[in-house]
């Protein structure tokens, strides 16, 4: 960062102080992007609960995975149009869009008759879902001096624990007793109360004169909106030939995989894919991390039911405990003494993480016991914790306030491409194990072989130790870290 730069970061930032993120000059934006990440995490859990019972009443079976991967796809292409608004205009116009549309998605899916609409719904929810991940991240940019920014970070970890407990058993209640259809019509109606204090707020923070100087915004690119529509269609090809494992899926697979990969080369940082230090190490270990993670988590509720008789209720539990863990791990790098050091927590969280995954086939061997899995997950939710909010702050640290929206969306693109790639790939090493494809597993009658489950693992720990190495590159080439300081 030139020192022009990092005069205009000065202006644009709130001035140090010593008050903390719920103190009243912070408080009103803390607690409205707070409550917009606990509703978020909300739906999350709570539509995987409602969402077998809406496809069996909309007679779209058939059509069920695409409720997940509709969302997904969509939302990918919202990260990159989030990240050019952010930079053009400031986060207030995409976090505004953003909530509307994931409001009106929930409204669309929650009143659909069949099981089309109700995937359009999805897709609507997952492209304002984008836009709101980004845009607040440029919000904590712009808004938090960089001391801050680790416990706002903590903070969003922290909102994911209660949902993520007890959101499946809300969302089955509310099922049972009024409807599938309510899961999706009551989020609407709550979004309205952080609305109401939030924005406000992120209008004097981070859309006032301040801003004007930094000069000139760019406009939209419009070579890079194409290349998210690039990268949200290869995306569906390969999640919808991961969903049919014939022979003829191979050309899905490799439409989608030539229009994924330029495009992801083009979006992402210069040198991501050889982990250039800096900003490129960031941006990849984010991938990796979350990848590596959600390709372990996918499999383990499959193999503790098929393996060790567990109900699917108690399988699902046992990972419960990794959402506590989680936010502790995120509260911890948020602590002031790591500030020095921030970048080296990366790799002590990936090697917990990795430690984890490669515990978990260990019950493969009926005389292990089946807590095992729970305190590996409690073990792995640790290091993620550590390693998920360490990357954010980091990439906040090294991005110019007129790059913060390119950066995050990036940085939200990895996570998002990591999760699709890996999962897909467990996905197609557990079928072509013996373990059957992901679509047959709800069916008793299928057999899954132990050594399927172990293909899945294992490589996903060896990924998750190499990354543990790649970590080491996370400080720019020759930057030198005073105390307290950015890395």
């Amino acid at each position: 960062m030139t020192v022009a730069d990092e005069e205009t970061a000065k202006r644009l930032l709130p001035e140090e102080g010593t008050g903390g993120i719920l103190d009243r000059e912070y408080r009103a934006l803390t607690l409205g992007i707070v409550s917009v990440v606990l509703l978020v995490a909300f739906e999350a859990t709570a539509v995987s609960t409602a969402m077998p019972i809406a496809a069996r009443e909309l007679h779209g079976l058939g059509l069920y995975a695409f409720g997940f991967s509709g969302y997904f796809t969509t939302s990918l292409l919202a990260m990159v149009v989030s990240g050019q608004w952010c930079d053009r205009s400031g986060p207030l116009a995409p976090l505004t869009a953003g909530i509307a549309a994931f409001a009106a998605g929930l409204v669309v899916s929650g009143t659909a008759g069949a099981m089309g609409v109700f995937v359009l719904g999805r897709a609507v929810q997952g492209f304002g879902g984008g836009l709101v991940i980004v845009a607040l991240y440029v919000v904590v940019g712009l808004a938090y001096p960089e001391r801050l920014r680790p416990s706002v970070m903590a903070s969003f970890a922290a909102s994911w624990v209660v949902p993520s407990i007890v959101g499946p058993l809300v969302s089955g209640t509310v099922t049972e007793q009024l409807g599938w259809r309510w899961v999706f019509l009551a989020i609407p109606v709550l979004v309205v109360l952080p609305l109401a204090v939030m924005l406000p707020a992120v209008r004097r923070t981070v859309a006032g004169p301040g801003r004007e100087a930094a000069g000139p915004r760019p406009g939209m690119d419009g070579r890079r909106l194409w290349l998210a529509v690039a990268l949200a269609g290869g995306a569906a090809l390969l999640q919808y030939a991961g969903q049919d494992l014939r022979p003829l899926s191979a050309v899905p697979a490799a439409a989608g995989a030539a229009l994924l990969v330029p495009a992801a080369r083009r979006l992402l940082p210069a040198g991501t894919f050889r982990a250039a230090r800096g900003l490129p190490a960031v941006v990849l270990m984010r991938g990796l991390a979350s990848g590596t993670f959600a390709a372990a988590e996918t499999f383990i509720p499959l193999m503790l039911v098929t393996q060790r008789g567990l109900s699917a209720t108690m399988a699902g539990l046992s990972l419960a405990g990794g959402g506590l863990t989680w936010a502790l791990g995120s509260y911890l790098q948020a602590r002031p003494r790591f500030a020095p050091v921030r970048e080296r927590l990366v790799p002590v969280g990936m090697g917990l993480t990795a430690t984890a995954i490669a515990l978990v086939p260990l019950v493969l061997v009926h005389a292990v016991p089946v807590w095992v899995v729970a305190a590996g997950w409690c073990l792995a939710g640790m290091g993620m914790g550590m390693v998920i909010a360490t990357l954010t702050v980091l990439m906040m640290g090294v991005s110019r306030p007129q790059d913060t929206g390119t950066n995050s969306a990036a940085l939200q693109v990895s996570d998002a491409l990591g999760q699709v790639v890996f999962v897909g790939a467990a996905g197609t090493a557990f079928a072509a194990l013996g373990g059957g494809s992901l679509a047959s597993s709800a069916h008793a009658a299928v057999t899954h072989h132990p050594v399927a489950f172990a293909g899945v693992f294992l490589p996903a720990a060896a990924l998750a130790s190499a990354a543990a190495l790649i970590a080491t590159r996370l400080r720019p080439q020759g930057a030198i870290a005073p105390e307290g300081e950015r890395f």
